[in-house]
């Protein structure tokens, strides 16, 4: 089969032991599989924007500790 499609007999064992041990991943419930381009822009937009709005908050948070050991609401 090889000889008569021109592919080396290598190229396609290693295609054969790829597509096995996928074939074993999947039966063994491992769903992961390489994500579209498109995804993983996406993906990395909302990682960078969750990331955002964690820097947000904390620098909030930090401010207002800030304040409020400034005008002496700590603890007594």
């Amino acid at each position: 089969m090889c000889r008569r499609e021109g592919s080396a007999e290598s190229l396609y064992y290693n295609w054969s032991k790829e597509f096995l041990e996928a074939g074993k991943k999947r039966l063994a419930g491992d769903t992961a599989r390489a994500a579209t381009s498109d995804e993983v822009k996406t993906l990395r937009q909302v990682s960078r924007d969750l990331k955002e709005v964690v820097a947000e908050q904390a620098l909030e948070l930090r401010l207002l500790k800030k304040s409020m050991i400034g005008d002496g609401g700590g603890e007594e």
